[in-house]
């Protein structure tokens, strides 16, 4: 069972031990904590076996949207993507800011940045890929977690993002203490891009969050 399913699970189990316990005192029907227990249960059985965490993602992305502070990390940490692969000429497709909307994009997580990656599909299928394109699309892929770490000390994203990164390596041969120093240089790589262009980032995380398109956020990264 994925990650987020067993995090709806836990949810369902707090909210029938809480509702137990208070469903006296305010005079809560045992029908409602019960059906609405089986509902989350579904949801998560849903989640794992058909849609592979996105459905339970959506779930949890809306209970957490209710904290103005996870809306703002989320565009931090798709803005840190957003911004170094443009500098590093990566051409971006698309983003998103919520898991609804990545759902609906047939990605997941809580968002995203679809970027062209015909280039490095090219290259994979052949089962070799060209050391400044690996290290441009790591320094992408960490760019998140680098972005994060920066405002807030600490990432709490980014989970699929070293995945991807473990899996490209992964096919390519490279071995597994490879994969955190791999992570380590990228995400420096991609900390000292957004320091060297920190007044573009803030303007492109606060177009981002009024959903600018990406030739809009383009050009304000370029005119920083």
């Amino acid at each position: 069972m994925s990650q987020t399913a067993l995090n709806l699970v836990a949810i369902s189990v707090f909210l029938m031990t809480v509702s137990t316990l208070l469903g006296p005192l305010i005079d809560l029907s045992p029908t409602v904590p019960a059906v609405t227990t089986l509902t989350i249960l579904g949801i998560a059985t849903l989640d794992s076996f058909v849609l592979q965490g996105k459905g339970g993602n959506v779930v949890l992305d809306w209970i957490a949207g209710f904290s103005p502070a996870h809306r703002e990390r989320i565009a931090h940490h798709e803005a840190g993507h957003f911004l170094v692969a443009h500098k590093l000429g990566i051409p971006i497709v698309n983003y998103t800011l919520s898991a609804w909307e990545a759902l609906k994009q047939g990605q997941s997580g809580f968002g995203g940045v679809t970027f062209d990656d015909t280039g490095l599909s090219s290259e994979l299928s052949r089962g070799q890929i060209s050391a400044t394109m690996l290290d441009r699309y790591c320094t992408v892929w960490m760019a998140g977690i680098a972005a994060e770490t920066l405002v807030y000390s600490n990432a709490s994203g980014g989970a699929d993002d070293k995945t991807k990164l473990a899996t490209v390596l992964k096919s390519l041969g490279f071995s597994e203490s490879t994969f955190n120093q791999k992570q380590r240089f990228c995400t420096l790589q991609a900390k000292t891009l957004l320091q060297e262009n920190w007044s573009a980032y803030k303007a492109l995380v606060s177009a981002m969050k009024q959903r600018a398109s990406v030739d809009e956020c383009t050009k304000i990264i370029s005119c920083e």
